[in-house]
């Protein structure tokens, strides 16, 4: 945990309620049960003799107290506790995982990227669809558990792939590198409808509409309106939409159609490289160099090994 220690040997700092329950204790005192968390991990802490407040999960509060050995493993001693203000100087960015690059100032290097298509309509459509989502766009995580579930986490992904998209037209000058760019870039645009944001930012659900239609069909109607709007052909707007339909490759994992051009086959392989790298270095980060991770269900239920010959911290190298 982030905290500061204080000249009588207190601990102080903010955190983030992950569990907050009321209960009774065997002297029929009232006490809060709770779960203090930041970046850095879970902390299990107690509040004794409890005479209310408002407090609840997802709540920021600064908190003081000691931390104490219970059944010999760390809990909190909460001493004194209140609800961020407004005018507290913290940042929700040290209390939730986030992106070491700001996703506003990943946003910005796409959009100069698009704003140098020599393709008008590309380049009208992208801009379109992006400026109205922006808000949304430079905050929302790219998943709910999985990767890049994180503040930032869509641009840092989208970022990513754009990257290596840049790569592999240097390779393959064949490669329509304007159209590669705009499908990449607006592949995952509509995650920022399909989830349903808790008070940390972070994903607490997928919406309703989430459920029953998905950011892929959804992201589709939202180029198809933008090009209707702005005049772009029907035919440019249709290579983007299917971009964004087919990016999952297979139905079994939502495409409704299967890539049918060069250009939607290498972002749907591009989008599966980045998840897959996230969740390699994410999961081999939590054990030791020449140990194994437990079986992760999202890639294969295979086992992972750390050979400790690489970092597996998750950082990305974007030069301009």
């Amino acid at each position: 945990m982030n905290f500061k220690t204080l000249p009588n040997g207190m601990s102080e700092g903010f955190v983030i309620l992950k569990k907050c329950e009321e209960k009774k204790a065997k002297n029929g005192s009232t006490y809060l049960d709770i779960i203090i968390g930041d970046k850095d991990g879970d902390l299990p802490a107690k509040l004794w003799d409890y005479s209310g407040g408002i407090f609840e999960e997802e709540m920021v509060v600064k908190i003081r107290g000691n931390i104490e050995q219970y059944n010999g493993k760390d809990q909190f001693r909460v001493s004194q506790i209140r609800p961020a203000a407004a005018s507290d100087e913290y940042q929700l960015s040290d209390l939730v995982p986030a992106t070491e690059v700001g996703g506003e100032m990943l946003y910005n290097r796409l959009v100069r990227k698009v704003n140098g298509f020599k393709d008008d309509e590309l380049k009208r459509l992208v801009l379109e669809v992006f400026a109205d989502k922006k808000q949304a766009l430079i905050t929302c995580p790219a998943a709910y558990r999985l990767h890049h579930a994180m503040l930032g986490g869509l641009m840092l992904h989208t970022a990513s792939i754009v990257e290596m998209a840049e790569a592999i037209c240097k390779v393959y000058p064949n490669v329509n590198r304007e159209l590669l760019l705009a499908g990449a870039i607006l592949h995952d645009v509509a995650k920022t409808w399909e989830f349903e944001l808790g008070k940390t930012g972070l994903v607490k659900n997928y919406s309703t509409e989430g459920e029953l239609i998905g950011h892929l069909v959804k992201g589709a109607m939202y180029v198809e309106d933008a090009a209707k709007k702005l005049g772009v052909s029907r035919e440019k707007a249709m290579l983007i939409e299917h971009m964004i339909l087919s990016h999952h490759g297979v139905p079994e994992f939502g495409s409704p159609v299967r890539p049918m051009f060069l250009e939607a086959e290498i972002l749907s392989e591009l989008d599966t490289l980045d998840a897959t790298i996230f969740e390699i270095n994410d999961s081999t980060s939590k054990v030791e160099a020449g140990k194994f991770t437990d079986r992760q269900w999202a890639l294969d239920n295979r086992k992972l090994y750390n050979h400790g010959l690489s970092s597996t911290e998750h950082k990305v190298n974007f030069e301009d």
